[in-house]
């Protein structure tokens, strides 16, 4: 199961447009929150199972702060991430996927792109597509692989 995976869009669409035309065809489609009202377009866009949780920028959203979803038997936490401090660490997002026996969270908040394992957990931000921050500030995405019974595979791509 290939699974695209963005965070922070801010509710700009133009490189999120790109990456769905570049990376199509996948089976899933997962936001990390920021995504400032632009679901519904999202959604129609990806034509795809979604997974969409709110961040702090989305003021008045309905979205959920964060969802336990399972593919291919893997127990995945998808969380904006502010509310574990990830800003300072990833000792929050990892304490809760324990707590939670998650084999991934995935994450955002911090506009700069992270792909660990930490104690088994997968711990994936993919970064931003509109304000990156990190050295080189490229729009940056991530791609995770799944199947039943083997480790989740991820990689973060750039525009």
């Amino acid at each position: 199961m290939k699974v695209l995976i963005v965070s922070d869009t801010h509710g700009k669409d133009e490189n999120l447009e790109e990456i769905v035309l570049r990376e199509t065809p996948f089976d899933y489609f997962i936001h990390c929150g920021d995504v400032e009202g632009r679901e519904i377009f999202m959604e129609a866009l990806v034509e795809c199972p979604c997974t969409i949780v709110s961040g702090n920028n989305d003021f008045f959203s309905d979205l959920p702060r964060e969802v336990m979803i399972q593919l291919e038997g893997h127990r995945i936490l998808v969380t904006h991430g502010h509310y574990y401090g990830v800003s300072m660490g990833l000792y929050g997002v990892l304490d809760e996927g324990k707590a939670r026996e998650c084999q991934v969270v995935l994450f955002g908040h911090t506009h700069r792109p992270v792909e660990e394992t930490e104690e088994g957990i997968l711990l994936l931000n993919p970064g931003s597509l509109s304000y990156p921050r990190q050295e080189g500030r490229r729009p940056s995405y991530a791609v995770m692989e799944l199947q039943q019974g083997k480790a989740p595979v991820a990689e973060i791509r750039y525009l």
